[in-house]
């Protein structure tokens, strides 16, 4: 990735959309941003049909229009490729582009990203107007950045047709470099009968009877993000042959359950990592969520500033209640994310819509227009982000903590016919996160294929599919004094679901010292007891400790009296396996003596529980962030120069009830 970046300060703004309004009030539109403090807006991303209402015949004026009004006011260009939403003479022309679902039903136009990624006449069109676009605009000195089409995968993740069929049929032939007797031992087609004579035999894992080839399934998510990614790729090199001083990037959805990209294989392809994160409203944590979220985007950024393309300013329109935020909220969630190393802050939407289907989704302006609580609120965001614009440009200050995730463990994780449907891949990494963020401890969330050099703690939750050679780097963090922790449903498979033999979890079995022989998955909502009073859920296990000590067992359920937790010596540290999911207390409570172990200590000493605590780092200079999502006032040990409202503090600070202070401090 390019250090290149769209604005001198920290970029705020969103998505602008004029061509959902009169041009008259385009004026107004320019006069609010510049009262709020604006300096980036994303322009384009659904505006094919606005742009070539017919097949060739181009209608570019408007946006000529609007790109000059902009740059007259002084606001930079995210310009979108409009791929995300192909016009409705495209998709009647050639209706076999619109996706199918797993029961053959093909889709049909009227909403957006309804195209199959695999289609060879989408992926024309996009190209060429991307290069008409790059063409035109390359030069335009409001354009500072391309926005490749946008969410990629989000809605239009998977696509069961023809035309898919065959490309994935191309991509196994790539894969088991036309051996089908290789697919057939990766998938075990052996079991039921499903033994492949050809690739030409092979279909999408469409609806049938009952289960699925889990190997398949594995390989179709594969096979599906690849498609997005080469769609990225190809957008992207046309952009970068025509306008190569322009950088380029797309907007990563890593929030929540959404994982239909592997987005670590994107990045390469970006000159700077994007993200739109919203929050789920009805979530009381739901800023914990977007912590973890936040610090998954900043690993796949390689702890390089990112981009917050998307977030609400209130309510967000697609949840089943359209929950507004309270007093505060909008600045603790901008600053959360500015915070854990984006460099913007940017909302959907500029202008709430009067029309369409968000036009309940909260906006910059609002319906009710500047005279509003929330104009207000976002011209305070504005001005406050310009009191940051110092921060731009650091970096959140590098953790001794690592948790590990992955893309590829998620989907394999959540197949079918498991032993339990109780284990989510997620739960296990957000409450080992969550225990980090109530004790002050920073850490680094990173691609499980990531450098582990100078981490002394390393977390490995429910990696059901661990990369190959993960174990060994591993030792190798506790063989110089770290502290490894894995837990459950880790290390069970290789890379085509097919379980690791001889005891689990079979990829750490040698680096943990354990071997388990029985998986004995607690009954819904049960509950365990282990010898030393914590508590744990979801899962056990039955397993002997070969080359390691028992820290504590079951005492009660179907495991009682077998290990539960271990600790195995590895050079001048240790390795520990976890085999049930701790809760929320015995996760901190274990985690405090693990920290312990490798002399890690809190960012701030004593932070009330409801604080988060970040430091960016620079030259010469550093900016703590403290962030209250509690009812009262909360006092830290921390002292600097407060950027957000002023003052300094010496010996101590206040972080108001639901508000944030940024202190700068000595390096």
């Amino acid at each position: 990735m390019s250090a290149r970046w769209p604005t001198e300060g920290i970029a705020f703004g969103g998505d602008y959309n004029p061509e959902q309004w009169p041009e008259e009030v385009w004026q107004e539109d320019v006069a609010l941003m510049r009262e709020a403090g604006v300096n980036l807006v994303s322009v384009g991303i659904f505006s094919w049909g606005e742009l070539e209402p017919e097949e060739g015949v181009y209608r570019f004026e408007w946006l000529d229009r609007v790109l000059d009004l902009l740059h007259e006011n002084g606001i930079g260009v995210d310009l979108a490729t409009p791929s995300a939403a192909p016009p409705v003479w495209l998709h009647l022309k050639h209706p076999e582009m619109l996706p199918v679902d797993a029961d053959g039903l093909r889709y049909t136009q009227g909403s957006r990203e309804s195209w199959c990624p695999s289609s060879p006449v989408l992926r024309e069109h996009a190209l060429r107007i991307a290069r008409v676009l790059a063409e035109r605009y390359g030069q335009h000195p409001a354009v500072r950045m391309w926005h490749v089409s946008n969410e990629l995968a989000c809605h239009n993740g998977r696509c069961w047709c023809d035309v898919s069929a065959a490309a994935f049929r191309d991509w196994l032939r790539t894969r088991y470099s036309d051996d089908v007797d290789a697919l057939n031992l990766a998938w075990g087609t052996a079991f039921w009968g499903q033994r492949y004579a050809s690739f030409d035999q092979v279909l999408p894992p469409r609806r049938t009877t009952t289960i699925p080839n889990p190997g398949q399934r594995l390989d179709f998510e594969r096979f599906s993000s690849d498609a997005f990614v080469d769609h990225l790729a190809a957008e992207a090199a046309v952009l970068r042959e025509v306008t190569p001083h322009l950088p380029v990037t797309t907007n990563y959805m890593v929030m929540g359950e959404f994982h239909q990209l592997d987005y670590a294989a994107t990045t390469p392809l970006v000159d700077l990592v994007s993200n739109d994160h919203y929050l789920w409203a009805a979530d009381p944590d739901g800023w914990a969520e977007l912590a973890f979220s936040a610090d998954r985007v900043r690993g796949l950024a390689g702890g390089e500033p990112w981009l917050v393309m998307e977030h609400s300013t209130s309510a967000v329109n697609w949840q089943p209640r359209n929950l507004a935020k309270g007093p505060g909220q909008l600045l603790r969630n901008s600053l959360q994310h500015v915070a854990r190393g984006a460099d913007g802050a940017l909302f959907f939407q500029w202008r709430q819509s009067r029309a369409g289907a968000e036009k309940y989704h909260s906006g910059m302006v609002p319906h009710a227009g500047r005279d509003s609580a929330l104009f207000r609120d976002v011209v305070d965001l504005g001005a406050t982000l310009g009191r940051l614009a110092e921060v731009r440009g650091s970096v959140v200050e590098r953790a001794r903590v690592a948790l590990l995730w992955d893309t590829q463990a998620w989907w394999a994780a959540e197949l079918e016919a498991h032993p339990t449907v109780d284990v989510r891949y997620l739960d296990q990494a957000r409450r080992l996160h969550r225990a980090l963020l109530d004790a002050g401890v920073a850490v680094d969330v990173l691609p499980a294929t990531a450098p582990l050099d100078g981490y002394e703690v390393v977390l490995v939750p429910t990696l059901y599919l661990a990369p190959d050679g993960l174990s060994d780097r591993l030792e190798a963090v506790a063989a110089r004094g770290g502290q490894v922790v894995v837990t459950y449903f880790s290390g069970m498979v290789d890379e085509h679901d097919r379980v690791l033999l001889g005891g689990y979890p079979g990829a750490f079995r040698d680096l943990l010292g354990v071997r388990g022989e029985e998986l004995a998955p607690l009954p819904d909502g049960g509950r365990v007891t282990l010898d030393d009073g914590s508590v744990g859920e979801v899962w056990s296990e039955r397993m002997t400790v070969p080359d390691a000590e028992v820290v504590a067992s079951f005492a009660d359920g179907p495991s009682a009296g077998f290990p539960a937790v271990t600790r195995r010596d590895v050079g001048d540290g240790a390795a520990w396996y976890v085999a049930t999911r701790l809760d929320p207390a015995s996760t901190s409570a274990l985690l405090g003596t693990v920290l312990a172990a490798a002399g890690v200590d809190p960012l701030v000493p004593d932070v009330p529980a409801g604080v988060e605590v970040v430091r960016r780092v620079g030259d010469g200079a550093a900016w703590l962030f403290a962030i209250n999502h509690t009812d009262d006032d909360a006092r830290i040990d921390a002292s600097g120069t407060d950027l957000v409202a002023g003052g300094v503090h010496d010996g101590g600070a206040t972080v108001p009830a639901h508000g944030v202070l940024v202190l700068r401090q000595d390096r």
